[in-house]
C-alpha cells in the first residue's frame, strides 16, 4: 500500500480543505495544491495532477475529463456525499477512480434540516429580519406551530434521511419516507412507516428533502397538488430538487406556508425572489459547515489517498 500511496504524489484542491488534512497530507509527502480553476481550464490542469479533491463549486463532466484523459490523473475525490457534479461513469471509463466521503458531513446536514425546520416554524427568520429594522412585530409572528405530533415526509432515506428521521421521531414526530430499492433494515416502527410517494406526499405536513439529484424536481406543480394545504418544505439535497418557480408561486398561494432551503438550482446567481420570501428561511449551502464535519471530512480524505 506504501508504494500505491507514493504515486499519488500530487493533489490539487479546488475548493478548500480542512488546515489539519493539508497538513497531513503534506507531512506524509504529498504535494498540496489549493487553486481553483474555470471549467475551461481545470481540465488542463488536471494532467499534472495525481489526485483532486473538490467540493460542489467545482464540476468535472465529460470535457474536463477528455482534456485530464491519459494523463497522471488516478482519482477524483468529492468532499461531500452527492457526486453530481462528476461525470462519474465516463470518468471510470477513462480509468480515473471517484470516490466520496458520505458519511462525515451527514449529521452536520440533518442538524441544519431541523434547524432550517424549527426557523420556519417559528418564524425566526422573518421575525428576527423585522427586529434588525427596529420592529417589534409580536402579534404577527405569534402563530407559528409546534413540531410534536406533526408527520415528516423524509424523500431519501440514506444516511442523512436517517438521522434527519430519528431526530425528528426524538422531537415527537412521525416519520414516512419512500425505498425504491435497498430499503433500510431496522428503521420501521411506529413512529416510522416506509410508504408510496403519493402516500408519503398526502400525508405529511413537512416534507425533508434529502435525495440525490435526478432528472426531474422532486417538488414541482403535480406534487405540489398532492401535498397538504399548508405544507411545509425543506430541502438540504440539491437545488434540482426543487422547481423554485412552482414552490415561489405555493409560497404567494400558501399552498406552501414555509420553506426552508440550504440548496439552490444556481448558487452563484440563485432565485433572489425566493430566497427574499418572507416565509422562506434560507442558507447559501452550508449543510456541511462545521468545524466537526470538515475534520471528518478532511480526515476522510487523507485516509481515502492514503489507501488508494
Amino acid at each position: 500500500m506504501k508504494g500505491e500511496y507514493i504515486m499519488l504524489n500530487r493533489v490539487l484542491v479546488t475548493d478548500g480543505m480542512d488546515a489539519s488534512a493539508v497538513a497531513k497530507l503534506r507531512a506524509d509527502g504529498c504535494e498540496v495544491v489549493e487553486q481553483f480553476y474555470e471549467p475551461d481550464a481545470l481540465g488542463n490542469a488536471l494532467r499534472d495532477f495525481d489526485a483532486v479533491i473538490i467540493r460542489s463549486a467545482t464540476k468535472i463532466k465529460e470535457p474536463q475529463i477528455d482534456a485530464a484523459k491519459g494523463s497522471r490523473l488516478k482519482l477524483i475525490v468529492r468532499a461531500g456525499v452527492g457526486v453530481d457534479n462528476i461525470a462519474v461513469k465516463y470518468a471510470e471509463a477513462a480509468g480515473i477512480t471517484v470516490k466520496n466521503t458520505p458519511r462525515a458531513s451527514s449529521n452536520a446536514v440533518a442538524e441544519l434540516a431541523l434547524a432550517l425546520l424549527f426557523s420556519c416554524a417559528r418564524n425566526i427568520s422573518i421575525a428576527g429580519h423585522t427586529m434588525r429594522e427596529n420592529k417589534w412585530e409580536k402579534k404577527a409572528y405569534s402563530k407559528g406551530f409546534e413540531l410534536s405530533g406533526k408527520t415528516a415526509g423524509v424523500i431519501g432515506y440514506g444516511r442523512i434521511g436517517r438521522m434527519v428521521g430519528a431526530k425528528c421521531q426524538a422531537l415527537g414526530m412521525n416519520v414516512l419516507s419512500t425505498v425504491h430499492r435497498n430499503k433500510p433494515e431496522g428503521c420501521e416502527c411506529e413512529t416510522m412507516k416506509f410508504v408510496s410517494m403519493d402516500e408519503l406526499l398526502s400525508g405529511s405536513d413537512i416534507i425533508i428533502l434529502c435525495a440525490p439529484g435526478g432528472d426531474k424536481a422532486l417538488v414541482d406543480g403535480e406534487s405540489l397538488a398532492k401535498m397538504k394545504d399548508g405544507v411545509v418544505i425543506i430541502n438540504v439535497s440539491r437545488g434540482s430538487n426543487v422547481d423554485e418557480a412552482a414552490l415561489l408561486d405555493a409560497l404567494n398561494s400558501s399552498k406552501v406556508r414555509a420553506a426552508g432551503l440550504d440548496v439552490w438550482m444556481s448558487e452563484k446567481d440563485p432565485n433572489w425572489a425566493l430566497a427574499q420570501h418572507p416565509a422562506v428561511s434560507c442558507t447559501p449551502h452550508i449543510g456541511a459547515g462545521t468545524k466537526e464535519a470538515q475534520k471528518r471530512i478532511g480526515a476522510e480524505l487523507v485516509d481515502i489517498i492514503e489507501n488508494f
